[in-house]
């Protein structure tokens, strides 16, 4: 009996180490695959996208101005006015001519970050097919100079690619999704562990599992996609290194709390602004209507205190500026709330883009405003700041921490920065509860898409 019962134990071993290994093997060929071809689509069109911003930040003031609400009107033209709903569409037309631009009643279509949350761990459901609809958008948006990012865009395609391939080989779907995912991101960062964390942080939100699937996709997505930044010698995405420390103890600690406080405290109130202004259910042309006020409002602005550069894009001609411009305190913040109001306005406005890179700038720009009264070093008081904006706004400190161990510098400010990472995460989560929202709040699928009726 003990013998037969030995023989059991060691079969059922055997079993759950091939099925362990199985699913490792898996995982492995679906991040690989996914991450490969992610990685490829997704250094394509966010070149395209710097070609087009580059364009754009050329021009006249006047142009830098118009051209991030024309883009926005061309965004919600082609969600809310090609796009369909499959509440009220006609069914008159073929299959394959409305299933990739038809969206569910009552779901903010330019919501890339919602879809990645609602599906985390379901993307055998992902919504793929509406990539293509979602790219021209991204276009009108990103490549027009509204005040979003291309990081969401990056995940969004690396999911979709993912998807679309595992649909033709089901095993492999799951791990595709996610590793393209990863693969995405790391594209666009050049840093291996942010775009592994951002994917699989991001998915918590779902409660998707840290299972060994997702982990292993995530990880060698990531890998894949770093390695061809590498190889490409792509530059998509400038990071501020801290290379010099603080000068004391006492001046890192100070730098941590207020730096991480406010860089946390006004990405936190931009990012529920957002999620409110989301759930609102009012007419698409309204909600554009309003917000490019807003947003025209603040280019002005920015462009007479700062720069017409500081008015356009994601954030990076702020930062240009700020870094050559002997601006005072309070200037500094000034642009540093306008950024956060421009940001809000287009992706209230129904603008197809990310927080990510907007955060980063805004919590840039937060650091700098203690920098001459502290004595910091620019660099530092910057990349503080950004680390600091990603984990108070956007709610991810893992993904903080894996952009300031990726991005290198000083061990010294590195470990003041992942202190300020503390401080604004914990900043961001009292700000988003006095707000009554957060960016990227736990979502459902069922949220998201509609009830199925049953006869």
């Amino acid at each position: 009996m003990a013998v037969g019962l030995k023989g059991m134990k060691q079969l059922t071993t055997s079993a759950a180490g091939s099925t362990l290994l199985s699913t490792i093997a898996t995982a492995a060929i679906g991040g690989i695959l996914g991450g490969s071809v992610a990685a490829l689509l997704v250094i394509g069109f966010t070149e395209i996208l710097k070609l087009m911003l580059g364009v754009v930040s050329r021009q006249a003031t006047w142009v830098l101005i118009l051209m991030p609400i024309l883009g926005l009107a061309l965004s919600v033209l082609v969600l809310y006015g090609f796009g369909l709903s499959s509440g009220t569409q006609s069914f008159q037309r073929p299959h394959w001519a409305r299933v990739w631009r038809t969206f569910p009643p009552r779901r903010a279509r330019a919501d890339l970050t919602g879809d990645m949350v609602a599906f985390a761990g379901e993307e055998d459901r992902f919504p793929w097919r509406q990539a293509p609809i979602r790219m021209f958008a991204m276009v009108a948006t990103v490549g027009f100079g509204a005040a979003m990012g291309t990081e969401a865009p990056a995940a969004y395609l690396g999911v979709a690619t993912g998807a679309a391939l595992g649909n033709r080989w089901r095993p492999l779907l799951r791990p595709a999704a996610v590793g393209g995912g990863a693969a995405g991101v790391a594209a666009l960062m050049g840093i291996p562990l942010l775009g592994t964390a951002y994917i699989l942080e991001l998915g918590r939100r779902h409660h998707a599992p840290l299972n060994t699937e997702r982990v292993t996709a995530a990880l060698l997505g990531g890998f894949v996609g770093w390695l061809l930044h590498i190889a490409l010698n792509v530059n998509l995405l400038r990071l501020v290194v801290p290379r010099q420390p603080p000068h004391a103890f006492h001046q890192a600690v100070i730098t941590a709390l207020l730096i991480g406080l406010l860089s946390g405290t006004i990405t936190a109130i931009s990012g529920a602004a957002i999620s409110r202004a989301k759930s609102f259910t009012v007419h698409p042309i309204a909600r554009l209507t309003l917000s490019a006020l807003v947003l025209g409002a603040a280019a002005v602005i920015l462009a007479k205190i700062a720069s017409p550069s500081a008015a356009v894009g994601p954030g990076g001609g702020a930062i240009t500026w700020v870094e050559g411009a002997r601006a005072s305190v309070i200037t500094v913040f000034a642009v540093d709330v306008l950024r956060a109001v421009a940001t809000t306005a287009s992706a209230a406005a129904g603008g197809c883009g990310g927080l990510f890179v907007p955060f980063l700038a805004i919590g840039d720009l937060a650091g700098r405003v203690f920098a001459p009264s502290l004595g910091l070093p620019d660099d530092l008081a910057g990349a503080a700041g950004a680390a600091g904006g990603i984990s108070g706004g956007y709610h991810l400190p893992f993904t903080a921490v894996a952009m300031v161990l990726g991005q290198g510098g000083n061990h010294l400010a590195m470990l003041t920065c992942l202190a300020t990472v503390v401080v604004a995460g914990f900043a961001g989560r009292v700000a988003a509860t006095l707000m009554g929202h957060a960016y990227i709040e736990k979502r459902t699928i069922e949220e998201q898409t509609p009830t199925r009726k049953t006869a």
